[in-house]
């Protein structure tokens, strides 16, 4: 296994035992759409995404808006770890006066917009990234989306904006881990042919396996995927991702694991490690 990709395994177990960390300590969290998200956003800001503490106020840095806003506990590890802000302040999610609320808001360093009301996230960032066009910045906007709120019909009305304006400075990322709150995606409100739908929105279409690291780097490095076209990345995922007994259960989308189950959770995590330690 190569030294970077490695680096970025063993970064992604860091950012998983946080997770369970705050939602434990917090005692509320979306553990699993944390977890089946998580190694998309490590790629994002650990190889991707042209921004840092230092370039947070340029006016050319690139922007992500993640959209699936209920699952901030991910981009909270992700943000500290990169130095938007310490890494003790995660130890307040939830608390009174923290900043650190339960879904994303600018008064966290390194969040450029407010979310959680759920099918916003890909308006905004279509707008950001038609604005970027106008002022000639070069600048990317790249949105995280759950494919639950693919059922917002927003979604689709802000998917047709950006084919017709052509933006192919826009990123947009499904975590398709197959699950919403009440159950599987397609016993709540059916999304499939969901490739077959997009492509005839107007997207430039990838599929990846979104906890293949090495995947995720060349799909995301590669964008736009079509000159003149929004790309969009079908990122097939497993909700509760490196935790076996919430991976593929609806019942932890919101769920705060016990002291046994936490205890549990920390063995497996250790045990990724030191594969990828000895590996």
């Amino acid at each position: 296994m190569e030294t970077s990709e490695r680096t970025l395994r063993l970064k992604s177990v860091s950012y998983r035992e946080a997770i369970l960390r705050i939602i434990s300590q917090a005692g509320a969290g979306h553990t699993g759409g944390d977890l089946s998200a998580i190694d998309i956003l490590n790629v994002l800001y650990n190889r991707i995404l042209n921004v840092s503490p230092q370039t947070a106020s340029d006016p050319d840095r690139d922007r992500f808006v993640q959209s699936k806003g209920h699952c901030v506990e991910a981009l909270y590890a992700v943000l500290a770890d990169r130095g938007f802000f310490p890494s003790a302040e995660l130890d307040t999610v939830c608390r009174y006066g923290s900043r650190l609320i339960g879904h994303p808001t600018r008064a966290v360093p390194g969040i450029e917009h407010n979310t959680g009301a759920l099918g916003h996230g890909l308006a905004v960032a279509v707008g950001m990234a038609l604005a970027g066009r106008l002022d000639g910045r070069s600048y990317r906007v790249f949105t995280l989306l759950g494919d639950g709120e693919l059922d917002e019909g927003s979604n689709w009305e802000a998917s047709m904006a950006a084919a017709h304006y052509g933006l192919d400075n826009l990123i947009v990322i499904v975590d398709r881990n197959g699950l919403q709150i009440t159950g599987p995606t397609e016993q709540v409100n059916a999304l499939e042919p969901l490739a077959d739908k997009f492509r005839s929105f107007g997207y430039a279409l990838r599929q990846v396996d979104g906890h293949d690291i090495p995947a995720l780097v060349e799909a995301l490095a590669s964008a736009p995927f079509e000159r003149g076209k929004p790309s969009l990345l079908l990122a097939h995922t497993v909700k509760g991702k490196g935790i076996s007994f919430a991976e593929n259960q609806a019942g932890w989308h919101h769920r705060v694991p016990s002291a046994a189950e936490l205890e549990r959770a920390w063995a497996e995590l250790a045990a990724q490690r030191a594969a990828l330690e000895g590996s």
